[in-house]
């Protein structure tokens, strides 16, 4: 039986017509002899907008649940995932060509690394996309190395989690994503950092949606009090997570 890679995407409705370019995406990934890819797409919520748009693939695994998030979606994907590695995939995002195989690669080859991430362009309405600076240099990121750069300028990390490649194993053990109602996905990433090297890739390989209806666009995202909190918690668990000097080393 083929080595599984387990891609976990929540969806709410007004993503759900992003499904079909996200799944396309899947389909142009090549990987190495003897792995595959199962797709796990959790719904946050139980309505009946969002599965006339789950491609008919055997590949594929749609579930729903009660609405908390995509953190929460996400998380509840876990019980079904199968797979000994976990990637990220956002409903309204898309992988490029070989992102699965560029992580795959740098987490085989190295046991003490237990996460990667990689560059990534912002897919804008006209179809163009842009860049932006600051990526780190290709390869290993050490302990407390995104952690560092993230509270040293205005909570912005230099990597990107919705790119987040894991060991299962390791994912589980911190809990998932945080519950907050945005930026879950950072605490996650940082949690990472803060207990496990983790990898950068310098080619692109996601192609990050800017659309009208995302949540990170809407106004509550952004509401100062709300962010600060936020930020507050991610870093609190973050540094406890150094100060019990609890570690992922690859044994």
């Amino acid at each position: 039986m083929d080595r599984r890679i387990i891609v976990v995407t929540a969806v709410h409705a007004p993503s759900a017509r992003f499904l079909a370019d996200a799944y396309k995406s899947l389909g142009e990934q090549e990987l190495p002899a003897g792995w595959e890819w199962h797709w796990l797409i959790q719904e946050d919520g139980t309505t009946d907008r969002v599965a006339p748009h789950v491609p008919d693939d055997d590949r594929v695994t749609f579930r729903q649940g009660r609405p908390g998030g995509p953190g929460v979606a996400r998380t509840m994907a876990l019980a079904h995932a199968d797979g000994e590695y976990i990637k990220v995939l956002d409903a309204d995002d898309q992988l490029t060509p070989g992102a699965l195989a560029r992580d795959l690669t740098a987490l085989e080859a190295d046991r003490t690394i237990g996460w990667a991430t990689s560059r990534v362009l912002d897919l804008l309405p006209d179809g163009s996309t842009a860049g932006f600076p600051g990526d780190p240099a290709p390869g290993p990121i050490e302990l407390l190395e995104v952690l560092e750069h993230w509270a040293s300028h205005d909570y912005l990390a230099q990597v990107h989690p919705a790119t987040l490649f894991v060991r299962r194993e390791l994912l589980v053990a911190l809990g998932g994503w945080m519950a907050l109602p945005a930026s879950e996905d950072t605490g996650l990433l940082l949690a990472l950092n803060s207990t496990s090297r983790g990898w950068f890739s310098s080619e692109v390989g996601l192609l990050y949606r800017k659309w009208e209806g995302q949540m990170t666009g809407q106004a509550a995202h952004v509401d100062t009090a709300e962010r600060a909190d936020r930020m507050a918690v991610i870093e609190a668990r973050a540094r406890a997570l150094t100060h019990f000097r609890w570690r992922y080393d690859g044994e």
